[in-house]
């Protein structure tokens, strides 16, 4: 089962939910803190392509 442990984004406008969400400046900072929180949850990062990336636990 996967669940959402977290969001980056650079649209605080466009996404909501149940996750925590870390808004991001610009696309550098965006893959910069999505990086770092794959590595603290141990987790996989997914790149929606629309300036929101999530963060999965694939367990």
């Amino acid at each position: 089962m996967a669940e959402i442990v977290a969001v980056v984004s650079t649209k605080p406008h466009s996404v909501g939910g149940g996750a925590p969400i870390f808004i991001a400046e610009n696309l550098e900072k965006l893959q910069e803190t999505s990086f770092l929180l794959e590595k603290i949850l141990d987790a996989s990062a997914h790149d929606l392509k629309n300036g929101t990336i999530i963060l999965v636990n694939h367990r």
